[in-house]
């Protein structure tokens, strides 16, 4: 296993260094400028400035000393908050991303697998059927829908929880938005696990189980349960990380700091270094992620072997 482990990492670097290219000369490539303001600069001035951020260097030159920069773990400065660098902002904005991601990941996976569950022992019978019509909403209903609803019903009208900000994380501060990003992924979960366990149902080994007469909860926990969630398996990897890096949607109407926010921001204002980093950073969650799916993926299927 650590001989996989190691192979991956070492395929993780390449692919890291495509995205960071990619990224790099995408930005420099948009339109426009982090110092375009409507008030133009005089020219000497945006010329020190440029040179102070080591933009008036060739483009290819620019793009060695960043790549020179990530190496030594440096992202740069931002070019647009003052006194900050890149690090700084991921330091201070993960948190709130991280809790409202890992708390509706969980939340999602625990609740998706029992519908799916549920659905499937029923298949074709109301259960089954309200099951995957509450998911089919789910899927269909986007969270700029979703959110505003649940802020007017349970925030304004009835008072329950805040109707936004972050509160440092209180309990009654996290409900609604973590609510939002659950919603969509317990739709998705739970259809994902209806169809393994339906396959899995239908296999000889399960059969052969019920002939023997074991207890059908015994079954369906040992047995079934563990086949049929591989699929789900594969995509809790990049949707983990989707759901950690923060929604702009949920971060704006909720009124709450994050990761999302400051990527949108960055890229409307052409903060290329912080654009850039919060780019790294995604990549480099998403090969983690994918690599603990792959390993979790090998430890509930015994076919599986990683060398």
């Amino acid at each position: 296993m650590l001989r996989y482990i190691g192979r991956r990492l070492l395929v993780a670097i390449p692919t890291l260094f495509l995205v960071i290219t990619a990224a790099f000369f995408m930005m420099r490539a948009a339109p426009g400028s982090p110092f375009d303001t409507d008030r133009k600069l005089l020219p000497e001035i945006e010329a020190n400035v440029l040179a102070q951020y080591g933009m008036n260097k060739p483009l290819g030159q620019q793009y060695l000393d960043y790549l020179g920069g990530v190496v030594r773990g440096d992202l740069g400065p931002s070019l647009k908050y003052r006194d900050k660098t890149v690090l700084d902002i991921l330091k201070e904005n993960y948190e709130p991303s991280l809790k409202l991601g890992l708390s509706a990941i969980v939340i999602a996976s625990v609740v998706g697998v029992s519908l799916g569950v549920i659905a499937a022992l029923r298949q074709n019978q109301m259960a089954d059927n309200a099951v995957m019509a509450v998911a089919i909403l789910g899927v269909c209903i986007p969270t700029f829908v979703t959110a505003p609803l649940l802020v007017l019903g349970l925030a304004s009208k009835l008072g329950w929880f805040p109707t936004a900000g972050w509160g440092d994380g209180r309990l009654a501060n996290l409900v609604l938005p973590v609510t939002v990003l659950a919603l969509p992924q317990i739709a998705i979960i739970s259809r994902l696990t209806r169809a393994g366990m339906i396959e899995v149902l239908g296999a000889n080994y399960i059969r052969t189980a019920r002939a023997k007469g074991l207890p059908e909860g015994l079954i369906v926990r040992k047995h079934a349960l563990r086949a049929a969630i591989l699929p789900l398996v594969s995509y809790l990897g990049p949707a983990c990380a989707g759901l950690i890096t923060g929604s702009l949607v949920v971060e704006k109407i909720f009124n709450l700091p994050g990761l999302g926010k400051f990527f949108v921001i960055s890229a409307l204002q052409r903060d290329y270094t912080v654009v850039m980093g919060m780019v790294i950073f995604y990549a480099a969650l998403i090969l983690i992620l994918n690599l603990l799916a792959d390993l979790l993926y090998a430890a509930l299927d015994p076919r599986v072997r990683l060398a």
